[in-house]
């Protein structure tokens, strides 16, 4: 089984800095020169896009959501997630 793309961050009490785009055209999680970037499908409308995000944030670490803590940025674009241990 293939590792996660991003399971080399996955370190825990490591604090992520995610730039958020919601209404994507697809979901997708990469790395730019500026960090982290989440694209999703789904409109920022009462928390639904930070789940997503959250969602597909973990998927690419390779951790459990429910590890992810929103920091920063519930109504912004730019998001800091800790890792729990």
């Amino acid at each position: 089984m293939a590792q996660p793309p991003f399971a080399h961050l996955a370190q825990p009490g490591a604090t992520l800095e995610v730039t958020a785009r919601p209404a994507a055209r697809r979901n997708h999680l990469s790395m730019t020169e500026q960090g982290l970037k989440a694209e999703v499908t789904v409109i920022a409308e009462g928390g639904r896009a930070n789940a997503a995000i959250a969602k597909l944030l973990a998927k690419g670490l390779g951790v459990a959501p429910s590890r992810l803590e929103l920091l920063r940025g519930a109504k912004g674009r730019t998001k800091v997630f800790r890792l729990s241990e």
